[in-house]
């Protein structure tokens, strides 16, 4: 690809009140109308103040800009440029959206996190969003520590990441997240909850587990439950609050003594060798392992309190499988071994499927790591205020704004439904178009010819802007 003419004969102006740059927020707000979250948010969020008036318009302003990339509060000005006001009305600056946003307390915030959580409802009704899901679902639960720089940063504390494969002790803040997927559907954002940088996995873990499965109940997932952690997760009360919502769990199990006993008490024509669809890259042994063998035994989970404590399950014992899978250590340095090494990972889960299934299923639950990537590649690029409320508020718009985008790819095509926000960003969103008024009150949006995502781009317009649907 070449100019075909010179640099001197190449002018540029921005002058055209008919342009817009993100043509593809007409159909993405459609969409988030139709789902009603002007409605919710008129309803449940009531911020004081002079800066909390008009929340409904406000968090709109900030969802859409979100779903066209904005990461930061200036990034918002994006939304007033060319004809974006003849297509939408209420756009507000952004210094108006910051005043918003820190006048929410961390009540406001909760009540933009019920609005958050009811509209993914609504889009799971109107949307084909979770298919599968009356068969089976899996809840998958897990923090990230987002860093952060300035030293005014309410809840800024060090804590602990992975950096470039190490563990590292950042200064940031601790966002515990909790997504909803099925083996056919990409993951949506259940709910989120920010926390300082300092703060345990596990703190909050039980109501925040039982939440994110009763969200799953109100978007139609009626059939198994299967809830998803690491070994942060472990402990008696995050399980049976599971249990009491209703849900399966799976969690991975430190390795401690009585593990270890248990391991060892495994006999040896008990290993069922599997092999992997897809070799994984193992950091330990620096090489791709795609073999190992698994097998599974009775198991019951925190035995060591005196039966007195049984009453409040924070001691209470659990009953359930171990699942264990041995994966041969291959660091031999060049010499015959003399007996095989192996190394071994633990998972205590209630799963009614087989072995085999489970454990595959529960290695699935790295899906939430691309949730977290997909933010960071987005909204959550930043923790833009000084203020921790505003921050978690802006999080809740985050999460927000990712199941709309991923509603909207997925009425848009097959292909686009599995996309990565990203993607659906540059393919849908970020579309330039001319605007032309004709008759009454009917605009036409003229979009570039030979589009690469036409038929996506039509195919979304022509269902959120046609006949309301029946429900999902």
């Amino acid at each position: 690809m070449r100019l075909l003419h010179s640099l001197a004969k190449t002018h540029a102006t921005f002058d055209d009140p008919n342009l817009v740059s993100h043509s593809g927020l007409v159909p993405v707000m459609a969409l988030a109308e139709r789902a009603g979250l002007g409605e919710l948010t008129a309803r449940h969020v009531r911020p004081a103040g002079p800066g909390g008036v008009n929340a409904a318009v406000k968090i709109g302003c900030l969802v859409a800009g979100m779903a066209a990339g904005a990461d930061s509060i200036d990034d918002l000005d994006l939304l007033r440029h060319g004809a974006m006001s003849m297509l939408f009305g209420g756009i507000r600056a952004p210094s108006t959206l910051g005043s918003h946003l820190r006048a929410y307390t961390w009540g406001h915030v909760s009540q933009l996190e019920k609005v958050h959580r009811e509209f993914l409802a609504a889009l799971a009704r109107q949307v084909p969003l979770l298919p599968g899901a009356g068969t089976l679902a899996f809840v998958d639960i897990d923090s990230t520590q987002k860093r952060v720089y300035g030293y005014r940063k309410q809840g800024a504390r060090f804590g602990y990441a992975k950096v470039a494969g190490r563990q590292l002790a950042v200064r940031g803040l601790n966002a515990l997240a909790a997504s909803i997927s099925t083996p056919l559907a990409a993951p949506v954002i259940a709910a989120t909850r920010l926390r300082g940088g300092n703060a345990a996995s596990a703190r909050g873990a039980a109501s925040f587990a039982a939440q994110a499965v009763r969200t799953a109940r109100a978007c139609g997932c009626t059939g198994t439950i299967v809830a998803r952690m690491d070994s942060a997760y472990y402990a008696a009360e995050v399980l049976h609050a599971i249990r009491r919502a209703g849900a399966r769990f799976s969690v991975t199990v430190p390795q401690n003594s009585s593990v270890r006993a248990a391991i060892a008490a495994v006999p040896e024509d008990a290993w069922t060798a599997i092999r992997y669809p897809r070799a994984l890259w193992d950091e330990q042994l620096g090489c791709w392992v795609s073999e190992a063998e698994v097998a599974e035994m009775p198991y019951t989970a925190f035995t060591g309190i005196p039966a007195r404590g049984w009453q409040h399950d924070a001691v209470r014992p659990m009953d359930g499988r171990l699942i264990i899978r041995r994966v041969q250590d291959q660091n031999t340095a060049g010499q015959d071994e003399l007996f095989p090494v192996w190394r071994h990972h633990a998972v205590f889960t209630d799963s009614p499927f087989t072995t085999v299934q489970a454990e595959g299923q529960h290695r699935d639950h790295a899906i939430i790591e691309q949730v977290f990537a997909d933010c960071y590649d987005g909204p959550l690029a930043h923790l833009p205020s000084g203020k921790f409320a505003a921050n978690a508020a802006w999080l809740t718009c985050a999460a927000i704004a990712h199941n709309l985008l991923r509603a909207a790819g997925t009425l848009a095509s097959r292909a686009c439904a599995r996309a990565r926000g990203a993607t659906l960003r540059r393919d849908l969103i970020a579309v330039a178009a001319r605007t032309a008024r004709h008759g009454r009150d009917h605009i036409t949006v003229h979009l570039p010819e030979g589009w690469h995502r036409e038929h996506e781009w039509l195919n979304l317009l022509d269902i959120v802007c046609g006949p309301p649907a029946a429900a999902a």
